[in-house]
């Protein structure tokens, strides 16, 4: 994580880690003077005069004596909280009268919880208890409140570093905001989804309209992999019965046409919500969505044979050509076709991940695309040290994203323990017999 970023702050191991009390307002106590000097090895110097002015402005106070002063008061007025939120709203390009814009930084502090409560709910569930918001925090959305809550020694600790978290991911959220709206997401999105049902998919069929179908698949005892895999009908995947090393996976499929054929074709299409681009910076140590947000608009696509992926690819192309441009394929990367070991700069990511990986730049947008075979597939959900759900755990704790976001001396969590235990866990329930299929 580079020093410059505000996700610093939220750092536990540097000078502006949440302490037992919070820092004085004494300019030449011991304190003070060793705080100077981490800033200085740390290099950061030039961070804190910049968030030393940035927190005057907010706030209104001449210094930090003022606000201590205002932290200890218990009579601040609602305008002191409408101005702050007024001033952030309006650095973020957030129109409209000022109860409107007071709602747009309420929404991003509602995106700021999400982050924790997707956390809670998704990779920590069997920990939630110990990762739970503190109530005062969880009810608060302004923005000057969290930061006097910060500096206020009435609050614990926990309390205090959990204002600082709520702002940091609010003002995450602000920046995410302002570039969909600066790059128009939303229309792009559906115009993705337009351009799908008017060229690339079937005539034949409706918009939405899905074939149900089940894999059925026979995995390897040393690693998971998938070693056989069939299509079968709903009425076959009912009759069968669990077993071990036999998994079940349900995909629904729409149809292209291709070379006078029908080849049917499993889609997920994803458009990234906010708390996903809140860890995706956090993951990358970024607060700018333009450097690390390159993926906002996506799909996956699931096919039966390496000769349907390749058939896929030519008619992506000719359905950009009726559709009136050219499609050109940006930063390739193919461990499908080629048998190649997996290369990724993301933290977390195992070589042995098999896909064809590549950006599609056709009629404005940058589209990502994902394609896998049956068995490729199957092994992104199942293989060991593949699966999907154990990725999601290692490169948020290997990224430091949990770190960062549950430091260790304040939650009393073994972060190294932990991981082990939810990788454990994970691996329990990717490989447990698949229920009868309904």
């Amino acid at each position: 994580m580079e020093n410059s970023s505000i996700l610093t702050l939220l750092r536990q191991d540097g000078p502006f880690a949440t302490r037992d009390e919070p820092p004085g307002a004494a300019t030449f106590s011991a304190a003070a003077r060793e705080f100077a000097r981490s800033l200085r090895r740390m290099g950061l110097v030039t961070r804190y005069r910049v968030l030393r002015e940035q927190i005057c402005s907010l706030t209104g106070a001449a210094g930090f004596a003022g606000i201590h002063a205002s932290a200890a008061s218990s009579g601040r007025s609602r305008g002191f909280e409408e101005r702050a939120c007024l001033m952030l709203g309006r650095m973020f390009g957030f129109s409209g009268r000022d109860s409107e814009i007071t709602g747009r930084i309420k929404s991003c502090s509602m995106a700021a919880d999400s982050v924790i409560r997707f956390l809670r709910q998704n990779v920590l569930k069997s920990h939630a208890a110990h990762v739970e918001m503190t109530n005062e925090i969880d009810v608060t959305s302004n923005p000057a409140e969290l930061l006097l809550i910060t500096f206020d020694p009435g609050y614990h600790k926990k309390a205090r570093f959990e204002a600082k978290r709520k702002l940091i991911l609010m003002l995450l959220a602000g920046a995410i905001e302002q570039r969909e709206r600066e790059t128009g997401t939303e229309q792009r999105f559906a115009e993705f989804l337009g351009f799908l049902n008017d060229h690339v998919w079937s005539p034949a069929l409706k918009i939405g309209e899905l074939d149900l179908v089940y894999i059925e698949s026979e995995h390897r005892p040393d690693d998971f992999a998938c070693a056989r895999a069939r299509v079968i009908s709903p009425e076959e995947a009912a009759a069968s019965a669990p077993a071990a090393l036999r998994k079940l996976t349900l995909v629904k499929r729409r149809r292209f046409t291709c070379e006078g054929r029908d080849i049917p074709i499993h889609v997920s299409i994803r458009k990234k919500g906010t708390e996903a681009k809140i860890l995706k910076l956090l993951r990358k140590g970024r607060e700018n969505p333009a450097l690390a947000v390159d993926d906002e608009l996506g799909l996956m696509a699931v096919v039966d044979s390496l000769r349907e992926v390749k058939l896929f690819q030519k008619h992506l192309a000719d359905c950009a050509g009726r559709a009136g441009s050219f499609l050109a394929l940006e930063d390739i990367s193919d461990t499908l076709t080629t048998g190649r070991a997996y290369e990724s700069g993301n933290t977390g990511s195992a070589t042995a991940t098999a896909m064809l990986k590549f950006f599609a730049r056709m009629g404005g947008m940058r589209v990502e695309f994902i394609i896998h075979t049956n068995r490729s597939y199957l092994d992104y959900i199942y293989r060991r040290d593949v699966a999907h759900d154990e990725y999601e755990i290692r490169r948020l704790f290997d990224t430091g994203v949990i770190s960062l976001l549950f430091p260790e001396d304040i939650y009393r969590i073994d972060h190294a323990r932990l991981r082990a235990f939810l990788l454990e866990k994970c691996r329990e329930r990717i490989e447990a017999p698949s229920p009868a299929a309904l």
